[in-house]
């Protein structure tokens, strides 16, 4: 059984805007430390960003309106990252965060609800929702008629999916709220983590060692667990560069932080 959302869902939104800017980030200060909330609806997106780079609402404004596709009253909110934590990152790559994570290997449901979501994604731009309980598919689609979805859904091969329960909707950010990192379960599917891996920089436990943990269970095809804490220069004693260097190979070969936010690690 699992879920997953659509990238237009308003968390998703929030996620890709958090994403966003920790590209730009990089396009910065090739070594930038970087961190993002975002909170956006109801023609309203308050960022807050602590970073090793200073952000000016002109700058993050085309990335909101790009993304969010509706207008909003932007308020940013950039200042430096605390120099303790900024310290730990000066003369050797180590663990930014304290973190708890876990690695699973994906199943046929997460291979299936990722093909069914993208789908969705590509014939319906717009909030939507999806789970998949063996061959039970439930979707919740905003800015589609029940014919439109039940013959979609009939060519994905789930004739009888449970289809918008409480009828059509429009959803978006201008009748419901995002949040960075609130749909976790979207991101990682089985897999556990104790933060959020959106809008952080390579150096976060939440990104790096999230990702090494779910890279492993893949290859290895069993559940990896591992824990560290701040300023560690090792973690199950593989050195945290190494950690952050597949992290940066991964997500640069998904096109950035911004496509790792559009769907997560599935």
């Amino acid at each position: 059984m699992v879920e997953k959302t659509s990238r237009f869902h308003p968390d998703k939104i929030a996620d890709r805007i958090a994403g966003a800017i920790v590209d730009l980030a990089y396009t910065k200060n090739k070594n930038a430390t970087c961190a993002v909330e975002v909170l956006i609806g109801h023609g309203n997106c308050y960022i807050t960003i602590e970073s090793s780079e200073i952000f000016t609402t002109e700058e993050i404004k085309p990335i909101v309106d790009r993304i969010s596709e509706v207008p909003v009253t932007l308020t940013v909110t950039s200042v430096k990252q605390d120099p303790h934590l900024a310290d730990n990152q000066k003369n050797e790559v180590r663990c930014g965060d304290n973190g708890i994570f876990k690695g699973v290997p994906l199943t046929w449901e997460d291979q299936e609800i990722s093909r069914i979501t993208r789908c969705f994604d590509d014939e319906f731009p717009s909030d939507g929702k999806y789970i998949l309980d063996g061959k039970k598919l439930i979707v919740c689609q905003s800015n589609a008629t029940e014919e439109q979805l039940r013959d979609f859904c009939t060519k994905l091969g789930y004739p009888d999916a449970i289809i918008n329960p409480l009828g059509e909707w429009i959803g978006g950010s201008n009748t419901d709220t995002g949040c960075t990192n609130r749909k976790l379960g979207s991101d990682m599917s089985q897999s556990i983590t104790g933060g959020g891996i959106h809008g952080k920089d390579y150096s976060k436990a939440d990104v790096s060692v999230n990702i090494y943990a779910f890279v492993n269970a893949q290859e290895l095809n069993r559940p990896v667990e591992m824990c560290c804490a701040i300023g560690d220069s090792k973690v199950n004693g593989v050195p945290y560069d190494q950690i952050v260097d597949l992290a940066k190979w991964y997500v640069q070969s998904l096109g950035g932080f911004e496509a790792l936010a559009e769907y997560g690690l599935f």
